[in-house]
């Protein structure tokens, strides 16, 4: 990384704004990514948006189970438009350059979407497990109530919780160097930049993820351990198969959501550089997940998908 020769080495000095990179190493051809890239976009956002209109429109699907696939739905629309456009702009049109105000405001949604998303894992674990290990309870336990107070509990404390993060980001001091090695303004890469001690954003970020996607990711896994214990005992060997045939599938997905996670803390925990794999790693993390969920959680349900072909009036005799 070099220095703009119009900024100053002055420690007084505070730059203006950043100059966001794209991926390290392959500048000179990085802008071949944008294809598959606005593809994972665009379906991310029209298999989304799909659900969301399906749900809403068809008073059948207004059950617990399909309520937390459209907030879901919500999330995963939010959580890939924040990084997105202006990774297609930084690879199509070479801008560049993002204001601090912006990078931090970047920064605090993208912690708030990807812990709500998070969070919402959690809510959809629960709500198997219920239905499955305690199915009789489910209708009493799994209400339209509970699904309120659970999705106002998680956006409480996910757009919270990741306050501390642009705040301590904002407070450092970034004297010299505005050039940063990424597509998006991740609070390390950024604060990398400062010309003071950042020990304190590094602490804040491990305490954040392991609290919060540590408490969840550890929920999640007892969930899924209980409903494969329960599931093992089913006589049926046929309700057993299609129980764990959903349940893989989406324990897949989310152990890429918290895998991702877990090796970029360690790339920036060990004090390497921000090398290309961490940083495609970084980016495809904010947008597989909202293009693959609804093929996982919801395309894959066969009332859901019925309803969808009927309001979109699409022929599905025959299959």
């Amino acid at each position: 990384m070099f220095q703009d020769p119009r900024i100053p080495n002055n420690s007084k000095f505070q730059v203006s704004e950043f100059i966001l990179m794209g991926f390290p190493g392959i500048h000179s051809w990085q802008h071949w990514l944008s294809l598959p890239l606005a593809l994972l976009y665009l379906l991310a956002l029209g298999a989304n948006i799909l659900i969301m209109i399906t749900i809403k429109q068809e008073a059948s699907l207004h059950q617990p189970m399909y309520q937390f696939l459209g907030i879901l739905a919500v999330v995963d629309v939010g959580l890939a438009t924040t990084i997105m456009p202006k990774i297609l702009a930084i690879l199509w049109f070479d801008a560049k350059a993002i204001r601090l105000p912006e990078c931090f405001a970047q920064m605090y949604a993208i912690h708030s979407f990807v812990a709500m998303e998070s969070g919402m894992f959690v809510c959809m674990a629960i709500d198997r497990y219920i239905a499955i290990c305690q199915p009789l309870r489910y209708p009493s336990i799994i209400t339209a109530p509970f699904v309120i107070k659970a999705t106002v509990l998680m956006a409480f404390r996910n757009f919270l919780a990741p306050i501390p993060v642009p705040v301590l980001a904002a407070q450092r001091n970034y004297c010299s160097r505005n050039q940063i090695e990424h597509c998006l303004c991740s609070n390390l890469g950024v604060t990398s930049l400062s010309c003071d001690d950042r020990n304190i954003n590094s602490i804040n970020q491990l305490v954040l993820a392991w609290i919060v996607m540590g408490s969840d990711l550890g929920l999640i896994v007892l969930s899924y351990a209980l409903i494969l214990h329960s599931v093992l005992k089913l006589n049926s060997v046929a309700a057993a198969s299609k129980a764990l045939n959903t349940c893989t599938s989406h324990f897949i997905l989310i152990l890429f959501f918290y895998t991702v996670i877990i090796v970029i803390s360690i790339t920036h925990s060990a004090g390497i550089g921000v090398p290309l794999i961490p940083v495609l790693l970084n980016v495809l993390h904010n947008v597989i997940p909202p293009a693959l969920n609804p093929m996982v959680y919801a395309f894959k349900n066969k009332e859901l998908r019925e309803r969808l072909f009927k309001v979109f009036k699409l022929d599905t005799k025959g299959g």
